[in-house]
């Protein structure tokens, strides 16, 4: 009976051994599911969330409730009149500043003309590269919009003539908003807000269907009108000129000389608004496999290769990085790669590229020079 009572214990004792055993595993085992799942998820769900997180934000729009249409910056002696198909009214205005900061313009509703040309960086994007829908990055950094008025092409590469062709170019893209701009129409056609401003500022009255005001041809007008009141002016170098001469600090006057006289910039940098408007080659991309061809892009042209738009200086402290493909970070590294003559080993580097020799004292005036360039905008004066 003892050793009967005894084998009964051992085997009592071995089942709940057994029982715990396959507890510990089973737990196990539900801990290294869950484990797995979570990196499955992580494998399969988070590429959509990384790229999702790549989008840029969407910048809401706390500019003055009224932008003057016709208020001349500072440093400026008129603004140029708009196209005669296109001619500049508030309605108007409102209607494509309205549609410059909302995603609906994209067709996943992410992204909107403001994401790549954000108020708070001078209305240019802080990418080096600009991305769109979906975190798709282009293949060029996305330039200030301010003073887009006195522009004669558009563009890194200048394909664009009017500001009309070049607020149709991102909807056209499948990398910026996403291609579809009939879908984008559509959309835009199911709001009756919209619906309402298009009539009131485009329709005809030849047709008994509002909606028909809403056209991409219509839409580019009213972002484009918009895009023209952008201006700035009234900077601190604008006031020197202006005989306020307190106005430009010491050292951003010694800058002002080395750029009107040994340096050179105002070559390619002049008028009020600090660009020829033409197309130079830097240098810029050199010894880079894939490099970009520049204005070739657009016109098919062999002596067009590599050269791209002059942008205007001013606000250029604010719209870092630099250069059409965002390479170079500070305004003090963009003087030190002019201060070295661009890339001389570029054999078609522009004739006007030139090593300038400036100390790092002279380099230093010139950057305080462009960073005096900043003044009023819309952005500034909220």
């Amino acid at each position: 009976m003892a050793a009967k009572s005894v084998c009964q214990r051992f085997r009592f004792s071995q089942t709940i051994s057994i029982a715990v055993s396959l507890l510990i595993f089973g737990l196990a085992v539900a801990t290294m599911s869950t484990v797995f799942a979570s990196r499955s998820h992580a494998t399969f769900v988070d590429d959509d969330e990384q790229d999702k997180s790549a989008v840029p934000d969407l910048p809401v729009d706390d500019l003055p409730a009224e932008i003057s249409l016709t208020k001349v910056p500072v440093g400026f002696d008129a603004i140029p009149p708009a196209p005669a198909d296109n001619p500049t009214t508030a309605e108007k205005a409102k209607l494509g500043r309205r549609l410059f900061f909302d995603p609906i313009l994209s067709t996943d509703r992410t992204v909107a003309c403001a994401s790549c040309h954000q108020p708070d960086h001078g209305f240019a994007s802080p990418e080096p590269i600009s991305i769109g829908i979906a975190g798709r990055k282009g293949k060029r950094n996305a330039p200030t919009v301010l003073n887009a008025v006195y522009g004669q092409h558009f563009s890194w590469d200048g394909r664009d003539a009017s500001l009309e062709q070049q607020a149709m170019g991102p909807l056209e893209s499948e990398t910026e908003l996403g291609g579809d701009v009939e879908a984008v129409i559509a959309n835009i056609r199911k709001d009756p807000s919209y619906v309402e401003s298009f009539e009131s500022v485009f329709g005809s009255g030849e047709s008994n269907l509002p909606a028909d005001a809403v056209t991409k041809e219509n839409l580019a007008k009213a972002i484009a009108c918009f895009e023209r009141t952008l201006t700035t002016g009234n900077s601190k170098v604008d006031r020197f000129r202006a005989s306020e001469y307190e106005a430009l600090p010491k050292t951003a006057r010694q800058g002002l000389w080395i750029f009107e006289s040994r340096a050179g910039c105002w070559k390619c940098h002049s008028g009020s608004n600090l660009t020829d408007g033409e197309f130079h080659n830097t240098g810029v991309g050199h010894g880079h496999e894939d490099r970009d061809a520049g204005r070739f892009a657009a016109t098919k042209d062999d002596n067009h290769k590599f050269r791209y738009k002059t942008p205007t200086l001013r606000e250029i402290e604010h719209t870092a990085p630099y250069m059409h493909d965002g390479s170079i970070k500070t305004l003090r590294e963009v003087v030190e790669f002019y201060n070295k003559g661009g890339d001389p080993n570029d054999p078609t580097l522009d004739k006007k590229m030139a090593p300038l020799n400036l100390t790092e004292q002279e380099i230093g005036f010139l950057v305080d020079f462009l960073k005096a360039l900043s003044g009023e905008n819309a952005a500034t004066q909220r």
